[in-house]
């Protein structure tokens, strides 16, 4: 679809609206389409009045919202308010031309949740923030029902966190191949395992600065996430020698969490379980995304529903106090029905934590790239429909939620847990509520200022090669972590 502004260029708002409600259409900014959209947005004193102008297969509609930006505390705020009137706008031209209203409604962002706790923070009781949610953005029943759980818990987190606690996030770029889904900067094994001892070295050597840098600012570790990639694609020597130089290095006994995605069935020994639980982690991932062996085939993976089950007997056996599985809905070859046998028998392991994901349809991706056939909008609303009322009946509660681009039926990614089992990581880095210092190849290591509502990122460098050979580059990030928070 041709998109064309006037008066302002808020790109990722109107992109993500335009998905919302028409998934297959992707934006077109050079060159012609015969769909377009014009979306106008004008000041009129303190009112920021936005019109769309929708022409679809020679269908017609038109849209408009007002909202007042003179109570906006800043100038971010007032962007964001500008913003919530263009996406308004679009929603009134879309649902009138389709008959369509998504199951979030006229909102688009990453964080729906951060709304909810915004709208409890302001004093509003939970009755009249669902009344919000349901008439000025007409989410669903549905989604309300995901959304203020998550709100009230990250309000939670919110309250527990003091000004010297942060996160500390480690990422280990390798897997043992890529899943067709994936867009990360990972990297298989098999073909840059030449790397992997090298990229250790440089680790070990960000940590050893890192570490000090956050002793001399009186910083503290809050919870602690090793991610990737899969980080037990490491030997267990190789994860023992940076667990232990973490563990030397900054104070974790304090965390309320410390945890390391096991995510591949295919990298987990009893082995490394021991060397995990020996070095303190208390929570571990495995996620299988499904337990059907189509379609572990169908997205590249190297094992089978069996390979998990033994995988989980070896956690179980292990003794961690909490562990995660992460599904996604929408994979290639998955079926409603597949999706349901796979749920059942997750929920059937005893996990205290059970991540629900949409398929997100990322760029880089080989069902991207390749054109893969996945199961349609309805299919997977089908199967999300489904997960809610099993997750709730099993003793689970939604507790963080978030939206990517690109998402089938634009819904969204949800995390489950039953009593005493929260992931507060999730909930720290989602909700943005405190800095998390990002370490390794990929990193994005984002600085928050919770009294000025003040968010700053900088980046390490995406790939291992790069990341090795430029130690530089972590040099000048820690020196902006420095600076936000000697400024702060």
């Amino acid at each position: 679809m041709k998109l064309i502004f006037q008066g302002h260029d808020y790109r990722y708002a109107v992109e993500q609206s335009l998905l919302a409600f028409f998934p297959e259409e992707r934006p077109v900014y050079d060159g012609e389409d015969p769909n377009t959209a014009r979306v106008a947005l004008s000041m009129e004193g303190v009112i920021a009045a936005a019109v769309t102008e929708l022409s679809v297969d020679g269908k017609t509609a038109r849209g408009t919202a007002q909202v007042d930006v003179s109570g906006a505390a800043d100038g971010y705020e007032e962007e964001r308010l500008k913003q919530r009137a263009v996406k308004l706008s679009f929603f009134e031209a879309a649902r009138a031309l389709t008959g369509v209203t998504p199951a979030w409604g006229a909102l688009t962002g990453i964080r729906p949740a951060k709304l909810a706790a915004g709208l409890l923070e302001e004093g509003k009781s939970e009755a009249e923030a669902d009344a919000i949610l349901r008439d000025v953005y007409f989410v669903s029943d549905s989604r309300r029902k995901l959304c203020l759980p998550c709100a009230k818990a990250g309000l939670e987190a919110k309250q527990d966190l003091a000004p010297d606690e942060i996160s500390l996030y480690v990422g280990i770029p390798f897997c043992p191949t890529r899943c067709a889904y994936c867009s990360f900067v990972s990297n298989s094994v098999e073909k840059s395992f030449h790397l992997v001892e090298p990229y250790l070295q440089a680790l070990l050597a960000e940590v050893d600065s890192a570490s000090a840098m956050t002793k001399e600012l009186g910083l503290k570790i809050k919870s602690f996430y090793m991610g990737g990639g899969t980080p037990t694609t490491l030997t267990a020597e190789q994860m023992d020698r940076l667990l232990c130089r973490l563990n030397e290095r900054f104070d974790l006994a304090g965390a309320v969490e410390r945890t390391v995605e096991a995510g591949r069935p295919d990298t987990i020994t009893a082995e490394k379980l021991a060397v995990l639980r020996r070095n303190g982690v208390d929570r571990i991932s495995v996620n299988p995304q499904s337990m059907d062996d189509r379609v572990l085939a169908a997205i590249g993976r190297r094992h089978s529903g069996d390979d998990i089950r033994a995988a989980i007997k070896l956690v179980t056996s292990a003794g961690f106090p909490h562990v995660n599985m992460d599904l996604i809905a929408g994979l290639p070859e998955d079926t409603p029905e597949s999706f349901r046998r796979t749920l059942d028998e997750v929920i059937g392991f005893g996990t205290d934590n059970i991540t629900i994901h949409t398929l997100s349809l990322k760029k880089g991706s080989r069902i991207t790239l390749e054109g893969t056939r996945i199961p349609t909008v309805a299919e997977v609303s089908a199967m999300l429909d489904y997960a809610a009322p099993a997750l709730e009946a099993a003793g689970f509660a939604p507790y963080y939620l978030y939206r990517q681009k690109y998402m089938s039926g634009s819904f969204e990614n949800v995390g489950w847990c039953r009593p005493g089992g929260t992931g507060w990581y999730n909930i720290y880095i989602m909700e943005e509520l405190h800095t998390i210092l990002s370490l390794g190849a990929g990193g994005s290591t984002k600085m928050v200022d919770p009294a000025k509502n003040h968010i700053e990122r900088v980046f390490n460098l995406k790939f291992p090669q790069e990341y090795i050979q430029r130690p530089e580059k972590i040099a000048a990030n820690q020196t902006a972590f420095r600076m936000f928070y000697e400024n702060m």
